[in-house]
């Protein structure tokens, strides 16, 4: 079980609405909206998205993450490593 599936419908409506930013964004392309108004909605559908992965990621240290170490070994190295790496990309991103 993935550490998000107790809180998967909240997840799916963030994403849809995301997905609806997306969309928004692309119909004030279409419309040839002031570049700082879409600037502006950029930047918020950024930092939707930034959201939903601390929440995902937060939620994987907390299961998954936390479980492996529990069992110790290679195993929890490994998804330490993982974090550690998705946590590289989410700064660098």
């Amino acid at each position: 079980m993935a550490g998000y599936t107790d809180g998967k419908q909240d997840h799916a409506m963030r994403l849809r609405r995301v997905e609806g930013q997306i969309r928004g964004l692309q119909r004030m392309v279409e419309e040839d909206k002031y570049c700082i108004d879409v600037l502006t909605q950029v930047s918020a559908a950024t930092s939707a998205l930034r959201s939903f992965s601390l929440l995902l990621l937060e939620e994987h240290l907390a299961h998954c993450v936390a479980e492996a170490t529990l069992k110790g070994g290679p195993e929890a190295e490994a998804k330490v490593k993982e974090a550690s790496d998705a946590i590289a990309r989410l700064v660098r991103s």
